[in-house]
């Protein structure tokens, strides 16, 4: 990525008075405190697999930094405790795996999820996922997107903040490889139904509903919306190669 510094990331912007500027964000973030297991977890491998969130703002960041290495990047949107993230890790060495996640607890989680499983190919960081592909993940860099069990915000005057928006599905598709692959699932049904109508409109992407992905392992969100009685849906949609 270029040296110059990226715009300022949600929560850090303010007005020329002096006020934080309000802004739509896909997430509410909670508390930060970390049980005695996650305390442990981040004790032993926070140094080596999270990226702070002010190294994000630092001139010339480059994601192969971190990682070590130069490789196909995955990107996991809301990775959650790191269920899916240690699975989709171990099974695919092959692949930088970065996992954005705001919760903090689970970060905590997943890195000790991630260190189970034994792969070493896994980053994490808690910025704004959308900041993040926007400014910090170049045209076409990405060679597959991962978004699990987002939040759905179901009340409607919320709708706003879901993350699935034709703005944000226009930049996620911008930095997909020709031929990449966009994995989604949702319990709630007028959250999938948004997402098939809302990704079916971009014309870079083509796809759908699909059978449940056998790389993705029952997490905790989904066992919760099966107990709920809520149907699965998953979608993958995949960056059109160009002409």
């Amino acid at each position: 990525m270029p040296d110059s510094l990226p715009p300022a990331r949600p929560h850090l912007k303010f007005t020329e008075d002096g006020r934080r500027m309000r802004e739509v964000l896909s997430y509410a973030r909670r508390g930060s405190r970390l049980g005695i297991k996650e305390q442990q977890a981040w004790d032993a491998h926070h140094e080596a697999w999270v990226i702070p969130d002010e190294a994000v703002d630092r001139p010339g960041f480059a994601l192969t930094d971190w990682f070590g290495r130069e490789a196909p990047l995955v990107i996991e949107i809301g990775s959650g405790v790191g269920e899916a993230t240690a699975a989709v890790a171990a099974a695919r060495p092959e692949v930088n795996l970065l996992a954005l996640e705001v919760w903090v607890p689970g970060v905590a989680a997943g890195l000790a999820r991630v260190a189970e499983a034994g792969a070493t190919n896994v980053r994490f960081c808690s910025v704004d996922a959308v900041w993040f592909l926007e400014h910090l993940v170049p045209a076409g860099g990405l060679e597959e997107l991962l978004t699990f069990f987002p939040d759905p915000w179901p009340k409607t005057r919320h709708h706003k903040r879901r993350l699935v928006q034709p703005d944000f599905v226009r930049v996620a598709a911008g930095r997909l490889r020709d031929g990449g692959l966009w994995r989604l699932a949702t319990d709630w049904a007028e959250y999938a139904e948004q997402m098939v109508a809302v990704l079916d409109a971009e014309p870079t992407l083509s796809g759908g509903v699909v059978d449940r992905w056998e790389g993705r392992p029952v997490t905790k969100f989904e066992r919760k919306g099966i107990a709920a009685g809520r149907a699965i849906t998953d979608l993958a949609y995949r960056r059109r190669e160009a002409s």
